[in-house]
C-alpha cells in the first residue's frame, strides 16, 4: 500500500495490457444498455391505449316561423242614404194618410173588457164587451193507485177463483196463511201480485195463480176510473 501512495509501485496491468481499457468500455456499454434499455422497452409495452373520441353532430335548429300576415283592412262603413223631404208649403193643408183609432183596455178580475169608441150599430153607448173565462179542466187521474178501505169502498168482486191445494202439498201436510197484495187496473183486472207473507212455494204459487184470475168492477173516483190496491189472505189447511 505504501508503494501505491508514493507512486513507486509498478502497474503491470496498465502498462503490460493496453486492450483492457477497450474491454472495460465495452463491458460498461453493455451493462448500461441492459440496465436502461430493457426497462424502457417494458414500460413502452405497458403504456395505456388512447381512448377513442366520440363526436356527436346535432341537427341545426329549425328556422323561425314566418311572421303572420297583416290583418285585412276593415270595410268602410256604408252611410245610409239621406232622404230629404220637401218642406211643406205653409199655404196648403196636409191630411194624414190614416186616422188612428183610440182603443182603451181595462183589466178586471176574472174577465177582460175592451172599450172601443164608436162601437157597432145598435150597441150601448159606452158599453163594455166582456168574455167569461173557460171552465177549469177536470182533475187528472191519479197516477199512483189508491188503497181501498176507510172512505174508499172495495169494488164488487165479479169473478173469484180458489187456489188449488196440490197433492204434493197435501202429502207434505203443508198448511198456513199466505198474504198477497194485488194492484187492480182501471178495467178491474189484476195487474200484479206481491207476496207479503210466504208460507211455502207449494202454497204461494197456487195462491198467486188464483188471485191473478180475480175480476172487480172498476173503481170510479170523481168520475174517473182509478187503479187500486187491496190485500188478500188465503188460509191453507190439510184435510
Amino acid at each position: 500500500m505504501f508503494d501505491l501512495i508514493t507512486g513507486t509501485m509498478e502497474r503491470p496491468l496498465r502498462e503490460r495490457a493496453p486492450g483492457s481499457k477497450a474491454t472495460a468500455i465495452v463491458v460498461h456499454v453493455v451493462v448500461l444498455t441492459l440496465v436502461v434499455a430493457i426497462p424502457l422497452l417494458r414500460a413502452t409495452n405497458t403504456l395505456p391505449g388512447m381512448q377513442t373520441m366520440m363526436a356527436f353532430a346535432a341537427e341545426p335548429p329549425a328556422p323561425p316561423p314566418p311572421p303572420p300576415p297583416p290583418p285585412a283592412p276593415r270595410p268602410a262603413a256604408v252611410q245610409p242614404p239621406v232622404i230629404t223631404q220637401p218642406a211643406p208649403d205653409p199655404g196648403q193643408l196636409t191630411v194624414p194618410l190614416e186616422t188612428p183609432t183610440e182603443i182603451k183596455a181595462e183589466a178586471t178580475t176574472g174577465t177582460a173588457s175592451i172599450r172601443v169608441e164608436g162601437g157597432v150599430p145598435g150597441g150601448i153607448v159606452g158599453g163594455i164587451i166582456s168574455s167569461a173565462p173557460p171552465p177549469p179542466p177536470p182533475p187528472p187521474a191519479p197516477v199512483v193507485p189508491v188503497r181501498v178501505g176507510g172512505q174508499i169502498n172495495t169494488p164488487a168482486l165479479v169473478n173469484r177463483v180458489e187456489p188449488a191445494y196440490s197433492k204434493m202439498a197435501a202429502d207434505a201436510r203443508l198448511q198456513g196463511m199466505v198474504i198477497l197484495e194485488a194492484i187492480v187496473g182501471i178495467d178491474g183486472c189484476v195487474e200484479s201480485v206481491k207476496v207479503l207473507r210466504s208460507r211455502h212455494p207449494l202454497l204461494d204459487t197456487p195462491a198467486i195463480d188464483a188471485l191473478k184470475q180475480w175480476r172487480y168492477t172498476p173503481l170510479i173516483l170523481n168520475g174517473i176510473p182509478t187503479r187500486f190496491v187491496l190485500t188478500v189472505t188465503f188460509n191453507f189447511s190439510a184435510r
